[in-house]
């Protein structure tokens, strides 16, 4: 049984920092409890907040989720019998505190004492106070030198990616992941001047990256529709079909729309297909805001029957594992079983993706996964299948994409250790797969 709420309260009635706090830790709460998306859930919570406090409760709640294996297993060590079950509460709101203090510029004094205050909200947890205070006291103390040399993520997913990539890699990727993202924008046109006029960074593939941007509708060509918000690596996929005017493609499992914006920019007629009604209108309105067009068409990508196309691209479903840096929920929401379901549905939308395509067409597989099984083991089975395709191997320097993001097939493969820079806010990308593939 559910553990009741407290009853509903002003935000202007707390004292300051405190209602950003409580809903970073119903954030975090409800997205271990309900696996629903972070953003999702942070916006149903924080309505009331003001923006200053709306982007505390966030850094908050990321930053705990980020950080979780590491600050979980402190916790462990700090309290020989643990906390009750029954007292959840107290376990999320401790891991908020402890996170503040590790790994966030708020003063020590105010991380520990809302959170104290939080645990005495409650009846069933107003007994712990005691507790929280004395244990967030001593991080205060002693600081990270206390903290556990342990992976931030469950113990499956970085076996995985050692079985993968290699012991090295394996951890190297746990560490990235846990670090937040730089914020990668495409521009419509013109990068170079864009990039100059934003003061960010125009990396080698054409994305341009910014550090500290602040609200992202603030700034400067937002409202003119002159750029939209990608990472470096999401953005290849619909590159590796070098749209051009006179091409017609199909993005399949489109929205919420960046690749169509990409497609549809180089001047390409685009069919962007979803199943999704909501995400359909966020598709719109993205391209409303871009002055782009695109035929969008709500359907099942795994029993659409329409082209052929010149080109196909299917950024499948997947289980996000490479966007644990924007996304950190991801790492405590999916399990193994996901994977393998995931596989399956990829199967479905290539078997029917692989029939839009034309003769002499191109299909491109993307997701944002770690996982061979999404990625390198799904078009290896593909292939095996569908004798009338052949990779049609990406090679170094195209669209920017260096020899090291490209595999032994031939297939873009990138990694959350990627891009390094001196700079740590500067470096990284998502883990993606994608393939090219053509037909007949």
């Amino acid at each position: 049984m559910k553990e009741p709420r407290p009853p509903a309260r002003s935000p202007a009635a707390d004292a300051p920092g405190l209602a950003a706090r409580r809903a970073a830790a119903d954030a975090v709460q409800s997205v271990m409890e309900t696996g629903h998306p972070l953003e999702e859930t942070l916006e149903r919570l924080t309505r009331e907040l003001d923006e200053r406090d709306r982007a505390l409760a966030r850094m908050i709640a990321a930053t705990t989720l980020r950080k979780q294996g590491s600050l979980r297993a402190l916790l462990r060590t700090l309290m020989e019998r643990g906390i009750p079950e029954k007292a959840r509460r107290v376990e999320m709101l401790m891991l908020v505190g402890a996170a503040q203090i590790l790994f966030m510029d708020v003063p020590d004094h105010a991380a520990v004492g809302t959170t104290v205050t939080l645990v005495g909200e409650q009846a069933s947890t107003a007994g712990f106070k005691g507790l929280a205070n004395a244990v967030l006291r001593r991080i205060t103390r002693e600081g990270k030198a206390i903290l556990p040399d342990v992976a931030d993520q469950p113990e499956w997913m970085v076996e995985g990616w050692t079985a993968a990539y290699g012991p090295a890699a394996g951890e190297a990727i746990s560490r990235a992941l846990a670090h937040e993202a730089p914020l990668d924008l495409t521009a419509r046109e013109n990068p170079e001047i864009l990039a100059e006029k934003l003061g960010g960074r125009l990396l080698p593939t054409g994305s341009i990256r910014l550090v500290e941007a602040g609200n992202v509708t603030a700034l400067a060509g937002f409202e003119a529709g002159e750029w939209w918000v990608q990472d470096a690596a999401a953005a290849l996929p619909a590159r590796l079909l070098h749209p051009a005017a006179g091409m017609t493609l199909a993005d399949l499992c489109a929205a919420p729309g960046g690749k169509t914006a990409q497609l549809a920019a180089a001047g390409a007629r685009v069919v962007a297909v979803d199943r999704s009604a909501p995400r359909l209108r966020r598709l719109k309105a993205n391209l409303a805001r871009l002055n782009l067009t695109a035929e969008v068409i709500e359907a099942d990508a795994t029993r659409l029957k329409a082209g052929p196309y010149d080109g196909v691209l299917l950024d499948a479903p997947c289980s996000a594992t490479g966007t644990i840096r924007r996304h950190p929920e991801v790492a405590w929401t999916k399990a193994p079983a996901d994977i393998v379901s995931l596989a399956a549905l990829q199967t479905r939308l290539l078997a029917n993706a692989a029939e839009l395509v034309k003769p002499g067409g191109v299909l491109v597989y993307s997701t944002c996964s770690l996982e061979p099984e999404e990625g390198e083991r799904q078009i290896a089975a593909f292939l095996a299948q569908r004798p009338d395709f052949s990779r049609d191997p990406v090679t170094p320097g195209e669209c920017g994409i260096p020899a090291e993001w490209i595999n032994e097939a031939g297939e873009v493969r990138t990694l959350p250790t990627h891009l390094p820079d001196e700079d740590p806010r500067y470096a990284g990308l998502d883990g993606f797969f994608a393939a090219r593939l053509r037909k007949g």
